[in-house]
């Protein structure tokens, strides 16, 4: 690599959310990429969106977002389903498919939220989770096979 290109600092393990908050994003889809896609989690999940990931404004606008749009997701594999926590108040909502498959990103495995079959709302939306630390994971947010924007899923009783 010559000495014109930026390198991206890529850490193996990222174990806060805060720490993917500071990630660019191309480190937070090399962090994806190396990362492994676990198992499909189970139960309650506080959400973060990571929009504007390595700028100061990140932080503050993943507050506003839990604060008002979104708080997470809650699992329940045996039904290979979930549900969105969507508002102030975190009301159930936009309900997802969840499996594993090749992730658009990169072919390898991950778990797949799928909107297509369960939601009018969210139909276009897809997206993909893989296990970054203890209890953490990352995600992509696809419309149709456009990226959109990373998140993170921390599962406070899993670590």
């Amino acid at each position: 690599m010559d000495g014109r290109r930026r390198r991206c600092y890529v850490r193996t393990v990222a174990t806060a959310v805060s720490e993917l908050l500071q990630m660019r994003p191309a480190a937070l889809d090399a962090l994806f990429a190396e990362s492994e896609p676990g198992t499909i989690p189970q139960g309650d999940s506080n959400g973060t969106a990571i929009i504007g990931p390595g700028t100061p404004a990140a932080a503050a606008t993943a507050a506003i977002a839990r604060g008002f749009v979104w708080k997470g997701k809650v699992f329940d594999p045996q039904s290979g389903e979930l549900k969105n926590k969507l508002s102030p108040l975190g009301v159930k909502g936009i309900r997802a498919a969840v499996y594993t498959d090749a992730s658009w990103l990169d072919g390898k495995e991950a778990i797949i939220l799928d909107y297509s079959k369960t939601s009018n709302v969210a139909r276009w939306i897809r997206d993909e989770i893989r296990l970054v630390g203890p209890g953490t994971y990352l995600g992509l947010v696809f419309w149709g096979h456009k990226r959109l924007i990373h998140f993170a899923l921390e599962f406070p009783n899993t670590a």
